[in-house]
Parts: structure tokens; sequence; C-alpha cells
């Protein structure tokens, strides 16, 4: 007799999302999803004088000031706008880590803010808090390698909305049921545009993913008390394969929660396809000792997916008409042009006053960024490039790179992603601050999420921002 499997794709992930132990973490996998959350929380704290930031902070202070939820920074509000707010400052800046698929790039640990507001108005300790991160994360890197939307024109956020359901539903403690009810759901309300991330880009860049994960948090709790949604969300006509990404399988019984281990840390504050890049022309600068000004030419060959988000390629000109921070941290031609100039990229080389100096706008325009199809080959195992410099003497110098130091191949460690995090959370905090901020990261599994989240409510609001407290 044949036993049929009458589950739905979404039932079977809703199955792994809820069941799958703790202890399947390996210790490796744990150690990388602290330094991630570290990560991200420093990426959090230093964004929270971002204008974006502290409109949605006011925003948040006019319609919802009573949640059980903490907002970085001091403030409460209800789940979905502390997921939203502290999402927010997790992405503002664009210094937080990403995963490298073959025709999607995602940014993993933006399933963090979700999670941590459900798992605070859940009472959750930190080792529930870390299982549900992992699902989140396994649930995001595996869909992006094998149903990517980029494509199609659909943006990251959509294989997003199955990972934060995933990953809410775990620390709320949702049974399988309920969960593949809430993945539905989010999965069939929210399904963004590429445009997001195409031409001239606009604040919303960094907001996409928060708001998805907002919402995916609200329709988690509406699966809580009993709403039902789309099971064949997946599969069925209409569904994600027939309508954006076409036919694609993921044996959910049989995944682990070590995709973390895949995911790569930033070291320069830049978009991640960049870092390479950063990395070589530092290294040319330091070695050869030129001048900015005796710079003829850059020439910049890079794999394919570079070459079109932030080279040049299919989503837009990155040499013209480069004004503000998200139309610069994601130019090419402008993230070097600075790195040569300045010796580096750090959120203060987003500043618009530096932006729009005539130095870096001169230097930029004599950056070319080309495809090199051997190099495309090569990604996502490596992000290859090759960087040469003309001067105008006639002297030339070029280095080839393959990784970087936070590459899946170089893993960035808990001494480096604290100097990190020391750098962006310094303005905003105490030293004693920071390490009580680290050390209840670095303990997590003995930590209550209720016993971090006083730790970020303390975080100094710049003046003049609604609703912020100081702890």
């Amino acid at each position: 007799m044949v036993i049929v499997d009458s589950m739905t794709a979404v039932e079977r992930l809703a199955d792994f999302a809820v069941n799958a132990p703790y202890e399947e973490l390996s210790e490796t996998a744990r150690h990388q999803l602290k330094i991630r959350v570290l990560d991200a929380l420093g990426c959090a704290i230093g964004a929270v004088d971002g204008e974006p930031i502290k409109m949605i902070r006011k925003n948040i202070a006019e319609f919802d000031a009573n949640g059980k939820c903490t907002l970085l920074a001091g403030g409460h509000a209800s789940p979905d706008h502390a997921a939203f707010y502290n999402g927010a400052a997790v992405r503002y800046l664009d210094f937080n880590d990403s995963y490298l698929a073959k025709g999607e790039t995602c940014h993993p640990s933006d399933n963090l803010a979700p999670i941590l507001a459900a798992a605070e108005y859940s009472g959750a300790s930190g080792r529930e808090l870390l299982v549900a991160l992992a699902v989140a994360y396994q649930v995001q890197c595996r869909l992006s390698d094998v149903a990517a939307v980029r494509a199609a024109g659909f943006d990251h956020t959509v294989q997003g909305a199955y990972a934060v359901a995933a990953g809410v539903a775990r620390v709320l403690g949702l049974d399988a049921s309920s969960a593949a009810n809430a993945i539905a759901i989010s999965g069939t309300a929210l399904n963004a545009l590429r445009v997001t991330r195409t031409g001239k880009l606009s604040q919303w860049k960094g907001l996409a993913y928060p708001h998805m994960a907002a919402c995916a948090t609200a329709i988690v709790f509406l699966a809580r008390l009993g709403i039902t949604g789309p099971l064949e969300v997946i599969e069925g006509e209409k569904g994600l394969m027939d309508a954006i990404t076409g036919l694609f399988e993921i044996d959910w019984s049989r995944e682990d929660l070590e995709r973390v281990k895949r995911t790569i840390l930033k070291k320069h504050n830049a978009e991640i396809h960049s870092q390479t890049a950063i990395e070589g022309v530092l290294a040319l600068k330091q070695r050869h000792q030129f001048k900015a000004d005796e710079i003829e030419q850059v020439n910049l060959e890079i794999f394919d997916v570079a070459y079109h988000i932030i080279g040049g390629g299919d989503e837009g000109n990155k040499t013209s008409g480069v004004s503000t921070k998200e139309q610069a941290d994601h130019s090419l031609p402008y993230i070097l042009a600075a790195a040569i100039l300045d010796d580096q990229v750090t959120p203060e080389q987003y500043r618009l006053e530096r932006i729009r100096r005539p130095d870096v706008q001169n230097l930029l325009c004599r950056v070319r960024v080309t495809p090199n199809a051997a190099y495309s080959e090569r990604f996502p195992n490596e992000m290859p490039c090759r960087i040469g410099i003309r001067l105008r003497d006639g002297r030339t110098f070029s280095k080839e790179m393959r990784d970087y130091p936070g590459f899946f191949t170089q893993p960035m460690t808990w001494d480096i992603a604290l100097e990190k995090f020391e750098h962006l959370a310094e303005p905003y905090t105490t030293a004693p601050e920071r390490r009580a901020i680290a050390g209840a990261i670095s303990d997590l599994e003995k930590t209550q999420v209720s016993d971090l989240m006083p730790l970020l409510a303390g975080v100094r609001m710049p003046s003049g921002c609604a609703g912020g407290t100081r702890a």
C-alpha cells in the first residue's frame, strides 16, 4: 500500500519550524548566531540618530506607546511596531550580515528584531531566542538558494516573509497547524517589488524588510488566535511557484539549523558585494602610497551580481546623481572613491556633506566597473574581483581578490565583531553599558530576553527624538 503525503509544502515547513530541536544547533552555529546578534545590535545602536529611525519613533509615539515590547533607546510598543522600529535600526546603516545565493542576496539578521519582540512578549529565554533565530536563518537562506525572486522583479523580502513568520511562530510556541497558517498568510500577503532596490534609491531600501517583518509579526499573532490561511501558498495555483519562482523543492524533514555558518559579516560599511573590492583597493593604496589626485582611472572587474546591483548594470547608473546615503552605499564607484580618499568606508562616509563634496564626486566618475564571466562562475563560493589603478604618470597597479575577513571562508571572530560593536555603539552608550550588552549576548543560552531588553532601552537617544527615555 502506498502512503501519500497529504501535507502541503508550507505545512512541512511549519513542522520543521516548530519542532527543530535546540540540540541540533552545533556549538559553532550557536557561536556564530551570537556573533550576528552582537553585530546586528551594534548596527542598530549606531543608527538611532538616522532620520528614518527618528521618523518611525515619532510615528510610534503618536499612535502606540503602551505595548509590552521594548524599543531601542527606550519606550514601548506592540510587538509589530517594535519589530518595525528595532528592525529599521538594525538595517539602516546597511552594515549587518548577508547571505549569498546564486540568484539572491539577503540579510538574515533582519529577522532578529521581530523574533526579539515576540520573545520579549512571550517571556522567552535566550536559548529559545537562539533556536527561533536559527530557524529563520535556515528558512530564508534555503529559500534564497532554490527559490530566487530577483530576476522575476521581486524583492528578497518575499523569502523573508516565510522566515519571519516561521521564527516568530517558533518563539511564541505555536503548534504546527497555527504556524502553517501564519506562514501561509505571510507568504501570500507580503510579496514586494524589486524596484525598492533599483534606479534612484530611496529610504525605503532600508525599511522594506522591517516593514514586512512587522506585518508578518502581526499575522502570526492573528494565526495564534485561529485565523487560517491558504495552505497551498507555495505549490498551489497562482501560488509562489506558479506566479514567481518556478518549481523548487526543499525537504524540510532533512534540514538542519547550520546555514548561519554560510552567512557573512561586513568589514566595511557598504553593500555586501563590494567588500572584496574595498579590501583590494585599500591594500593597493597602502602598498603603493598613491594619492587620489594622481589617479587617471580605476578599473574594476567583478562578478555579474555585483555589476548589476551596484556597478551600473541592470539596476541603474551608479555614477551620476549620487547624492544620498541610499544611493552612495549602493554605488561601487562612490564606495571605491570614498575608500581611496578616506582610507575607510564607515558610516561617516555617508554623511551628506561627505557624499556631495567635489573630490569624491569627481573621482567616482573615473571608476569603471565591468563584469567578468569567469568571476561570475566562482560566485557565491567566492567574491572574486580584480582592481586595476592607472596613475596620470603612467604607473599601473593591480590586485585580485577572492574573499575577505568576514566571509564564510574567513569567519569573523567574536573579538573582531566586538571591536565593530564598540565602534558603532560608543557614541550612544557608556563602556559599562556596552560590556553588559555584549556579556548578555555572549551568555545568551543562560540569559532571559527580558534581561537583555532593558540594556537596549538604556541606549542614549539624540536630542530632539520623540518618545525616547534614558534608563
